[in-house]
């Protein structure tokens, strides 16, 4: 069994409130290899965005701890590097300029001062070709769409060469079109770059399409993980063919069921050690 490079044990999170303390996350134990996709999934107020603010180092936790590769996280390092939402691109710099700045960040790790230049350039250039926005490199970002835009805020996640890539509903504001474009190019970046890649989604097709597991949350206060399920659908996948794919259907329907039948109202979180590893029929000849 390979090492987990990234380990959350024991994860809790409380908030002072006016009402008194407020318990947001409690027992969130899991642990993910090199190269995992994982989705956390749940409810609004589950405590996904809590669990992606922690693992990036921007809260600090209550209980437990994060470990990435053997370290663990006191604070935001470019080994985590986030994709949010928002894009949240410098306006006044270029899509290339935009890249450059997160190339800049890391540059002293991998070559001396001599080659930085060089190296930057080339670092740059590779991620916008990756992207496929190397004919954009000197647009601003409002003269371009919001999916390109995205695919700039990954582009620049990944300049940071990270260990593990953290992205919050990076698909959730885009229309239909455009953001099947930007999972199908997820998928094609790590399978060529092995990223470990955990992100929060509320589209039950996204998890089952891009994830290695999917982690379903349970309802908050005090929500922890619910059960996980491991997708195992062969790479690459295609979207189309898994349309028809009645194994595909089992693991959507696994999601459905939790997230609509045993999370529809408010429950008490289960304990740690009770923690399910959601297992789905594999499928017969």
């Amino acid at each position: 069994m390979s090492k987990a490079l990234l380990d959350l044990t024991q994860l809790g999170m409380k908030f002072p409130t006016p009402n008194g303390e407020f318990i947001a996350l409690k027992n969130v134990n899991l642990q993910i290899k090199k190269g995992e996709f994982i989705s956390l999934i749940g409810h609004s107020g589950c405590g996904k965005s809590t669990v992606l603010n922690l693992v990036a180092g921007l809260h600090f936790p209550t209980d437990g701890g994060v470990i990435v590769d053997g370290r663990e996280v006191s604070g935001p390092g470019p080994e985590r590097a986030v994709v949010f939402q928002n894009h949240s691109l410098l306006p006044w710099l270029t899509v290339y300029q935009n890249v450059e700045l997160a190339a800049k960040q890391v540059v002293n790790k991998y070559v001396g001062k001599q080659e930085s230049k060089v190296w930057i350039k080339e670092q740059v250039e590779h991620y916008l070709q990756l992207i496929q926005m190397s004919h954009s490199a000197d647009k601003r970002p409002d003269e371009i769409s919001g999916g390109m835009k995205q695919r700039v805020g990954i582009a620049r996640a990944l300049a940071l060469k990270p260990k593990v890539m953290l992205m919050d509903e990076p698909f959730g504001a885009l229309d239909a079109l455009t953001r099947a474009h930007l999972q199908d190019s997820l998928m094609n970046i790590q399978a060529d770059l092995n990223n470990t890649v955990i992100m929060i989604t509320h589209d039950v097709d996204e998890a089952v399409l891009l994830s290695d597991k999917i982690v379903m949350m349970t309802n908050g206060p005090a929500a922890t993980i619910g059960e996980v399920l491991s997708i195992d659908l062969p790479r690459p996948r295609d979207r189309v063919a898994l349309a028809d794919d009645p194994q595909y259907q089992k693991y959507r329907q696994a999601v459905l069921r939790f997230l609509y039948e045993k999370q529809s109202k408010p429950t008490a979180p289960i304990k740690s050690t009770e923690q399910k590893e959601l297992e789905v029929p594999a499928k017969t000849a």
